[in-house]
């Protein structure tokens, strides 16, 4: 395993965690879709408290990241190829019209 702080790709960064997360006893007993779900929710939960309190950029930023491991975490355990899903999504909004749907938000 990289060291943290080396510039790594995508899939290096989901097996880290996937990694870590096991080592730390994480995945000693089985978890469900839901409960992993509702974990990764719950992060985005404290990043919205975190604008709310209007928390310094950095405490935001470590939520978010918080965030980013649980998915990534979960994307290590299910074979999940996170990062090839993320290229073709985002070519597939590239080729979107503008504000396509005509959403409001």
């Amino acid at each position: 395993m990289k060291k943290v702080k080396d510039k790594i790709s995508l899939k290096e960064i989901i097996a880290n965690c996937y990694s870590i997360a096991k080592s730390k006893g994480w995945w000693d007993k089985p978890r469900n879709d839901a409960e992993l779900i509702a974990l990764m929710h719950s992060e985005l939960s404290e990043v919205l408290e975190a604008l709310r309190k209007r928390q310094p950029k950095e405490l935001v930023a470590e939520e978010l990241a918080d965030c980013c491991i649980r998915i990534f975490d979960y994307c290590g355990r299910k074979r999940i190829d996170l990062e090839r899903a993320i290229l073709k999504k985002m070519e597939k909004n590239r080729r979107r019209p503008y504000r396509h749907g005509n959403k409001k938000y």
